[in-house]
């Protein structure tokens, strides 16, 4: 009885390993993986040096226009952009903002149109604070980046001891920290006074994967912005051709290549005002600000933006001022990406072949308009890991999708990538990893000599490995309670008002939702990060049973819970309907919250 119950009970931990087996892969998915899975979200911070040197590196705030025609570029919902704007110090800050709707667009231009100018500059304050942003708000399906706009100098205040080598350290951690979460940093040099650093930005762009652009006039932002969407979103740039104004409409066609394309971008500059006009492929004039499209203008550029965009040849018409010259790019947006199919093993020797299939999938389906294959053209990039050399070949385009065959050239570790172009945008596979270091070759087996079936029963390597699995799975399982809770969410949202203790003021009532938080968060966080209020990162707050929350002052001490002072160190739980009240030592403030489910 006591063997049929230790084979029940090892048969059962069996089960419960194999469930975790395949419940594990998806469990621990990197967040970068999660990221490339679902690549149409955007997580972005935009960093301006505002130091009094830009008065004369950036005396038209293209920084500015930069980074309205950044948020312009981005699509109707879905997005979220955080802004810093930094000296030696930060100056301003909105924390990430989850664009929903044309106000909030708005929200965050307006923002940036008052952002104002300070003494001193130390570039890795600025991107220090980028990293910490995304590390606390942003979306784990989401695609994460940073864009800096600065001329690479920094100016210490000499009366606060600040060096050289003490900010070079900070900005190699921060670099350190985008290397880490693959986050990109795209920097624009800004350099009407001839003094950009421009080795500094270049340096960090290629640090962290991003890319490295200069300019010292408006005039350069479309093209600008164009490339770091693309290079980010892995599209291409079409340039359409330039007008000459001459007073009246001109007339410029914009062909939306297929049925696949979401958003299509139409940015137009020019030094003096544009006024614009559309027509569909059917020739009915499209109004400019509707479901069908959008148009924003600022005063060095205006941006056409067609909404799930019609196939056809639709007509642009520009008017502008005599001899001035208009600058058109488009850019279009797909929710496509390429997947291949599965490689039958993952083991392989010198000569053998592995056959390759790869097709583009929109919403994780197959793509069902097969035109768009038509134009496009596949190779496989492969990088010998051993060597580190690359080399390319093409692959054959079926009519729905890309094949071809992979022979192995030598016994090494091999990286294949597809990659998939048209005209107007190009998709890379997820990297995948060929084994033939050494292996004695896909299909052999070893072999035995006779005898076999007289050697004893190896008891003691199976005991050793069932030990082993039962320690992996209750360490999984563990594992995954972790993981549970730290990606547990939360519900209700708080009301916040700050207190002035010098005036008794009091701001205005905010109500800040809950749901878009995960595991945990900090006060500052539902402060937007205010560096006023700095301190407030040491009250935490977690989830618990029945809608309630805990929040927990990581630095020991109390607040104050329905008009009584409680310790907050191990942590005080709020229901529905209670209140706090924080009192704050450094900022000669209180935050007032009130919890509603």
């Amino acid at each position: 009885m006591l063997r049929t119950r230790k084979i029940r009970w090892l048969s059962g931990t069996m089960v419960l390993l194999a469930i975790l087996t395949l419940l594990l892969p998806q469990a621990l998915l990197p967040q970068a993986a999660a990221a490339q899975a679902q690549t149409s979200g955007i997580d972005a911070v935009l960093v301006a040096d505002v130091s009094n040197s830009m008065n004369t590196s950036d005396r038209d705030k293209i920084s500015n226009e930069a980074m309205k025609m950044f948020i312009d570029m981005l699509p109707v919902q879905g997005d979220k952009v955080g802004i810093v704007a930094y000296t030696d110090q930060v100056e301003r800050e909105k924390a990430m903002l989850e664009i929903q709707s044309d106000a909030d667009k708005s929200s965050l231009k307006d923002f940036i149109d008052q952002l104002g100018r300070g003494p001193y500059t130390d570039v890795s304050v600025g991107l220090a604070e980028a990293v910490n942003i995304l590390n606390h708000g942003a979306d784990p399906s989401h695609s994460p980046m940073i864009v800096l706009l600065a001329d690479g100098n920094n100016d210490f205040n000499k009366t606060k001891g600040r060096t050289q080598a003490q900010s070079d350290a900070d900005l190699a951690k921060a670099v350190k920290e985008a290397q880490d979460q693959g986050i990109p940093v795209y920097t624009i040099g800004l350099n009407a006074d001839g003094k950009l650093n421009k080795n500094a930005l270049a340096d960090l762009a290629q640090q962290t994967g991003g890319k490295s652009f200069i300019t010292d006039t408006p005039d350069d932002l479309p093209q600008i912005l164009s490339e770091i969407f693309a290079d980010h979103a892995k599209l291409n740039v079409v340039k359409l051709p330039s007008v000459t104004g001459n007073g009246s409409y001109q007339e410029v066609t914009v062909n939306v290549p297929n049925d696949s394309v979401l958003e299509a971008n139409i940015s137009i500059m020019s030094s003096k005002p544009v006024e614009v006009q559309l027509t569909d492929p059917s020739g009915q004039a499209v109004d400019l600000n509707s479901d069908a499209a959008k148009l924003s203008t600022s005063k060095s550029y205006s941006l056409v933006k067609l909404l799930k965009p019609q196939e056809g040849d639709w007509k642009l018409r520009v008017k502008g001022a005599p001899k001035d010259s208009i600058d058109i790019n488009l850019l279009f947006n797909y929710d496509l990406q390429l997947v291949v199919d599965p490689i039958k093993t993952k083991s392989y020797a010198k000569g053998d072949k592995v056959d390759l299939a790869a097709k583009l999938e929109n919403g994780g389906q197959p793509l069902q308009d097969n035109d768009l294959y038509t134009d496009m053209k596949a190779t496989l990039v492969v990088k010998d890991v051993d060597t580190g050399k690359s080399e390319e070949q093409p692959l054959e385009n079926t009519g729905s999708g890309f094949a071809g065959t992979f022979e192995v050239p030598d016994n090494h570790n091999y990286e294949l990538v597809i990659r998939a172009e048209e005209d107007s945008f190009y998709r890379e596979s997820a990297p995948i990893t060929i084994n033939a270091s050494g292996a004695a070759g896909s299909g052999s087996q070893p072999t035995t000599s006779g005898g076999e079936q007289d050697k004893p029963f190896p008891w003691l390597p199976v005991i050793l490995g069932v030990i082993a699995l039962i320690v992996v799975g209750v360490g999984a399982w563990f594992l995954m309670g972790w993981l549970k809770r730290k990606n547990r969410g939360f519900v209700g949202q708080m009301v916040v008002e700050i207190r002035d203790e010098n005036t008794g003021d009091k701001s205005y009532p905010q109500y800040k939702k809950l749901v878009s938080f995960r595991g945990r968060f900090h006060l500052h966080q539902l402060l937007q990060l205010d560096p006023e209020l700095k301190e407030t990162e040491k009250y935490v707050f977690t989830p618990s049973n029945g809608d309630r929350i805990i929040i927990r002052n990581t630095a020991g001490g109390t607040l104050e819970k329905s008009g009584r002072a409680v310790d907050a160190s191990s942590g005080v739980e709020l229901k529905n309907g209670d209140r706090l009240s924080i009192p704050l030592q450094q900022a000669d403030k209180t935050i007032l919250i009130e919890y509603l489910v």
